[in-house]
């Protein structure tokens, strides 16, 4: 019996030796014929283990130091061979397995925080509402000390969050050193099964006009849009702003569901195909039921694979007005094959294009690996030209090319110092001495603003006095964002971040021309569909 194998769409956000996210991996089942054509490379196959098992046995009997066959084969022959192939092919080792499963379904069981390493130390950042930690009382600034007795001191971030998983209903003992407090804190906290929200509950940004942020694409993203649009009242929405800038990727299946919910019933989402792999069309079962209201889709240089698909698909079909900046430009398909003592790999399989055709995988066969994740200038295959339903010309071989280009200034020298750890080192010290209750839609005041500038010039911040007042917008809404994640909860944090973000304006500003996109391409394909006279 053919084993299942499903498809994602992710970006390596960290380029490791074995990056834990690849491609867009699809529902893929072995056929008669391809279990013959299996077979008949599999003749080829003895002559290449031999040497492959010769090579491992002279390592063996005369390297200087003992050598781990587990280490050779799973740091070194097969990521190796994997990473020869292209940036996105991978091979899994039982850890980054079960890791990659665990979040593509979205949940696991833990106490359910975020925590990061700041100064050596591991630091607790937000602690997801509602969840066990957050129940007991672990807050953001907690610096863990230990673990059921385990020091965390010398632990990455990844041993110490494995220290606090473990089975439904288990007890974990938890200690803090908390700003203001005289002694450790010790927390209990029983495991449970922790959600991770891939759509951001959607609100109004301005009469009429919702915002939605996508995170991600896992197994449960196409319903959370769903419930989350239905429980604001989508039927009053004139007007979306669809957020996908920072999203990696996810699953094949929840994208296509994604850009279904706002695509005419039958329109084309996504094909695929490659050598070994006959091409596949992925269309609207449902469709948009007639919720034909403008929407203007926010992406970045981050936006990656499924994100890249529903942008792509909205843009094709003239739905989505893009605003941003070019997206990553990963159009590659992998399937996860999985293999013996839980490993897998990840194997690029086919390439995927949009509706009208497009390629937008970017060339990565003159520059390195790191360069193609890193270094990335915006370019556009010439000969990959295309046109939407509407008849505007697109082009592929460099990700989704926005309609209204939009790109955040970068951050000087100031700005830089608070966003790497300015913001959350005063408020952590703030909310040792103040209440850390906060009024609903609560912004910074001069106050606040003062006794963050008296902390940085007494802990030695590198700014001048101009540059503190030319950053005071900038300072008052990232400051904001840090401390409603202390006084509320991050959801709440994510929601003044959007509702302050200038982009998000110029998004509801470009909502005109997303409607007006929209009732062109309308026109136009009406008038090709009319009868000749």
């Amino acid at each position: 019996m053919a084993r299942k194998r499903r498809s994602l769409f992710a970006l390596p956000l960290i380029v490791l030796a074995c990056s834990l996210l690849g491609g867009l991996y699809g529902p893929r089942a072995l056929g008669a014929g391809e279990t013959d054509s299996a077979g008949a490379k599999d003749a080829a196959l003895p002559q290449d283990v031999g040497l492959f098992a010769k090579a491992l046995a002279l390592v063996e009997q005369n390297s200087a130091d003992p050598l781990s066959p587990d280490k050779a084969l799973y740091d070194g022959a097969l990521p190796g061979m994997m990473r020869s192939l292209d940036p996105h092919s991978n091979f899994f080792d039982p850890k980054e397995f079960a890791l990659l499963r665990e979040d593509q379904v979205g949940h696991y069981f833990g106490v359910g925080m975020e925590v990061t390493t700041r100064n050596g130390k591991t630091v607790v950042t937000a602690p997801f509402p509602g969840s066990p930690a957050w129940k007991v009382g672990l807050r953001p600034g907690d610096i863990i000390v230990s673990v059921n007795d385990k020091a965390t001191e010398n632990l990455n971030t990844t041993e110490v969050a494995d220290l606090l998983k473990g089975p439904r209903g288990t007890q974990v003992k938890v200690v803090v050193s908390r700003e203001g407090a005289a002694d450790f804190l010790t927390f209990t906290v029983v495991r449970d099964e922790i959600s991770r929200k891939s759509v951001q509950d959607a609100f109004w940004v301005k009469s009429g006009i919702a915002y939605v942020k996508i995170l991600s694409f896992g197994e449960s993203t196409g319903s959370d849009l769903e419930s989350t649009l239905k429980k604001l009242g989508e039927r009053n929405v004139k007007g979306l702003v669809l957020d996908l800038r920072g999203n990696p990727g996810g699953l094949l299946d929840t994208g296509v569901a994604v850009a279904d919910h706002f695509l005419p019933k039958g329109s084309l989402i996504v094909s695929h195909h490659g050598r070994e792999s006959q091409e596949r069309k992925y269309t609207a079962n449902s469709g948009n039921q007639g919720r034909d209201y403008p929407i203007v889709v926010l992406v970045d240089r981050m936006s990656a694979s499924a994100a890249e698909i529903v942008s792509g698909a909205l843009q094709d079909h003239d739905r989505g007005w893009i605003l941003g900046e070019t997206t990553f430009g990963k159009g590659l398909v992998q399937t996860v094959f999985p293999m013996a003592e839980n490993t897998a790999l990840a194997l690029t399989t086919a390439h995927f294009y949009t509706p009208s055709g497009r390629l937008i995988q970017r060339d990565y066969s003159h520059e390195s690996f790191y360069d193609y994740y890193n270094r990335r200038d915006e370019t556009r295959n010439p000969q990959d030209v295309k046109m939407t339903d509407s008849g505007r010309t697109v082009y592929g071989g460099g990700g989704i090319t926005p309609d209204e280009v939009y790109k955040a200034p970068a951050m000087d020298r100031l700005e830089s110092q608070l966003f790497r750890n300015g913001f959350f080192a005063f408020t952590r010290t703030y909310f040792a001495t103040h209440t850390a209750k906060l009024e609903a839609g609560w912004m910074p005041d001069s106050a606040t603003i003062l006794e963050l500038h008296d902390y940085i010039l007494k802990n030695n911040y590198t700014f001048t006095e101009p540059e503190f007042t030319k950053d005071a917008d900038w300072i008052r809404r990232y400051l904001a964002k840090e401390m409603y994640v202390w006084a509320f909860n991050k959801d709440e944090s994510d929601r003044i971040f959007a509702q302050t973000d200038p982009e998000v304006t110029k998004a509801v500003e470009s909502m005109p021309k997303a409607e007006a996109l929209t009732d062109t391409a309308r026109k136009v394909i009406a008038q090709r569909m009319a009868p000749r006279q």
